[in-house]
């Protein structure tokens, strides 16, 4: 590698902080142009704006603040929407509201809100034989209000109490650069012990309540390597170490609580070790051993594991097996493989099985009875909706508890009997002011993509909505990692719908909406499906005249931004508008680093750049590579400055190099959380208020005012 720090030195000498900042805040900052080269596969690749990468470095920062100062100047007449729409969304909200309590053991936990306060208190009570009891006196185990005070920024991650119920561990992120800090509360004397761990990402209780399982991930890379033991009151203790790049580590327990589980899992393989949560100091055991291409997943119950396996089946199947030998040729099939069902997951109980299954984009769940060796099937009318397992940690249940919504119906948590199918409804998200679904219409569409392929989307819209092509339609997708798109309700789109809106998503190549073949035919050597299938999505409705181009915005985030930027690339002209959040745009620069976060991991994703077919590939679609002169839609990019899955560079890059190329007079807007990270600000009010502000700009763009 060659670089050119003397040349960075001086322009920053040159231009400054204060003169990065000096024009004014109307005309859009001109990012400093520094020599910056090196030779891959042969090619001479520059980077004019490499010199953005130093976080450190003052006129950096400057030129955030100087693009932040340009987007707040440009945007300031439409700041009387963006405050109407935030109180039109913080009005519908219920801002004094309690979670469904769960039952763990003895205890009823639940979280609460109250009016005016950013963050949740986790809390619980005492239960009353197996029932909730509201009078019971009521223990707070964590308020993260008094937690975030002072901090810009406050996020809890893993979240576990002890099987006694005695003590609590959980981590905490301060930054947003999602590296968590394990503590340890007393839950019987309310002190925070003085056991702490850096860069925590799982954990799981050993049986004597005393011993935790961690996983920690590396300082500079945030791979998770390391498996830790840690007795209380003790130091950590390296149990093993995951060398292979592809690999990452993660530590759980088994619903039945008698074991722990250790995957180390790479794209396309995993590899399963156990221990039993009643010998902590022993050693793991391996399950099946690695196999490269086998992906497979375990739970236990009564002597037999249960383990959801892609061997010999693409979608999955599921198999038991007995503990002691849980080799293939002891397998006996409970779900056989089905080439139409995508086999999700399972949960695992005493008495039940509970499979989510996954089939044409639609989600169902499957209850197997042990004792009548019967199947029910949990499905339900909407022609799209979304369902998921609602969290159910007791192995002994009778009630399976699930979360369903659809684009028309508010987030709804039911229990469901495993014994009788019998659903009883718990809690409908309540929207203040109130709210009819039957004001509004949703639909499942069909798009023909260029190669014959039929891509599944959804829409919804205020019924009266003509279809005529005048309609704006704000069109989102993701299309990666084998993500599915979900068809949910979203009160802050309230707004939009109100407005004439038309909502889409399509279901692209990429995400396992229809199955796995589905991700892969978006991944690797076959990415490009993912942006086709997009555009081919966005031509469909601009025929049917849902809506027509000048119309169409789009929006995408994280490796949805990545589809933003290579689809305005490859027809800037389909587009009115884009909304690209926290995008993957430097994808060659960031994946020929090995040094960043998640780069050697998702080789197995994008593919990996060091191979030079796989390098002229991933370059022939790279946002920021394949900039050109010519016009492009009108742009805002968002950001945070401490994000660690696509840093805060690759769109600030983006945004500089577009704006030396492009030819139109459209906006192009950067807009950084200069105190936040990849998923954006962490209290409630304040994620409000930022998606009352993007979605302003988006009506802007309309032109609708009101």
């Amino acid at each position: 590698m060659r670089s050119t720090p003397i040349l960075l030195t001086l322009a920053v000498a040159l231009v400054g902080p204060a003169a990065l900042a000096a024009s004014a805040p109307l005309n859009p900052p001109v990012a400093a142009k520094v020599a910056w080269q090196e030779t891959r596969h042969g090619e001479v690749v520059t980077d004019d704006y490499r010199w953005l990468h130093k976080k450190d470095d003052p006129a950096v920062i400057a030129h955030l603040h100087a693009e932040n100062a340009h987007t707040d100047a440009v945007t300031a007449p439409i700041k009387p929407l963006a405050d109407r729409l935030y109180a039109e969304i913080k009005g519908r909200m219920q801002e004094v509201d309690l979670s469904v309590p769960t039952r763990r053991g003895g205890w009823f936990y639940y979280t609460r809100f109250e009016a005016g306060k950013q963050y949740p208190v986790n809390a619980r009570r005492r239960a009353k034989g197996q029932d909730y009891d509201a009078g019971a006196p009521e223990e707070i185990l964590l308020d993260q209000n008094k937690l975030a005070e002072g901090l810009k920024f406050f996020s809890i991650g893993a979240f576990s109490v002890s099987p006694d119920g005695s003590k609590l561990a959980y981590i905490t992120d301060t930054t947003g650069f999602r590296q968590y800090k394990l503590q340890v509360k007393d839950l019987g004397t309310g002190k925070v012990l003085d056991d702490t761990v850096e860069r925590v990402t799982s954990l799981a209780w050993a049986g004597d309540n005393s011993t935790l399982f961690i996983v920690q991930e590396d300082a500079t890379t945030k791979r998770s390597d390391r498996l830790l033991r840690l007795a209380l009151g003790g130091a950590p203790v390296e149990l093993f170490n995951e060398k292979v790049e592809q690999f990452s580590l993660r530590v759980a327990d088994t619903r039945d609580r008698k074991f722990v589980v250790l995957t180390s899992g790479a794209t396309d393989t995993t590899e399963v070790r156990i221990l039993s949560t009643a010998t902590p100091l022993a050693p793991f055991k391996p399950v099946l051993g690695r196999e490269s291409g086998h992906r497979y997943f375990v739970d236990h119950r009564d002597g037999e594991l249960f383990i959801r396996t892609n061997k010999n089946a693409k979608n999955f199947r599921v198999v038991r097996a007995p503990l002691a030998n849980p080799v293939q040729k002891n397998w006996k099939d409970v779900i056989k493989h089905d080439e139409s069902v995508l086999v999700n997951d399972i949960a695992l109980f005493d008495r039940y099985l509970v499979a989510t299954e996954k089939s044409n984009a639609l989600s169902r769940m499957r209850v197997y009875d042990f004792g009548k060796r019967s199947w029910k099937t949990v499905k339900f009318d909407d022609p799209v909706y979304t369902l998921r397992a609602g969290g159910t940690p007791e192995f002994s249940s009778r009630r399976f508890r699930v979360s369903y919504q659809s684009p028309v119906t508010p987030s709804t948590v039911l229990d469901i009997d495993m014994g009788s199918g019998e659903r009883t409804v718990l809690k409908r998200e309540e929207i203040v002011g109130g709210y009819d679904g039957s004001r509004y219409e949703t639909r499942r569409l069909w798009a023909t993509a260029r190669d014959g392929v039929k891509v599944p989307l959804w829409a919804v819209y205020k019924k009266g909505v003509k279809f005529d092509g005048s309609a704006p339609l704000l069109l989102y997708s993701y299309g990666s990692y084998g993500i599915p798109t979900e068809a949910s309700f979203a009160v802050s789109r309230i707004s939009l719908l109100e407005r004439g809106v038309i909502y889409a998503q399509a279901h692209i190549r990429g995400g396992n909406d229809l199955g796995e073949r589905w991700h892969d035919d978006g991944m690797l050597m076959k990415k490009k499906n993912t942006f086709n299938d997009f555009i081919d999505s966005a031509d469909y409705l601009v025929q049917q005249k849902w809506t027509s181009p000048d119309r169409l915005i789009i929006q995408g985030g994280s490796a949805g931004g990545l589809l933003m930027g290579a689809v305005v690339n490859m027809r800037p002209d389909l587009f009115r508008a884009v909304h690209a959040a926290v995008p993957f745009m430097d994808v060659m620069n960031t994946m020929m680093d090995a040094s960043l976060p998640l780069t050697t991991g998702e080789y197995l994703e994008w593919g990996n750049p060091n191979e030079k077919a796989a390098y002229d590939y991933m370059r022939s679609y790279s946002p920021y590579d394949n900039i050109e002169r010519k016009a492009y839609p009108a742009m805002l990019v968002t950001t945070g400055l401490n994000d660690s899955q696509v840093m805060y560079w690759e769109p600030a890059k983006y945004v500089a190099k577009l704006r030396a190329h492009k030819t139109d007079s459209n906006p192009l807007l950067l807009k950084t959380n200069m105190g936040a990270g990849h998923g954006g600000a962490s209290g409630r009010y304040d994620a409000i208020r930022e998606g009352a502000f993007n979605m302003a700009w988006m009506l802007s763009q309309w032109g609708i005012k009101e």
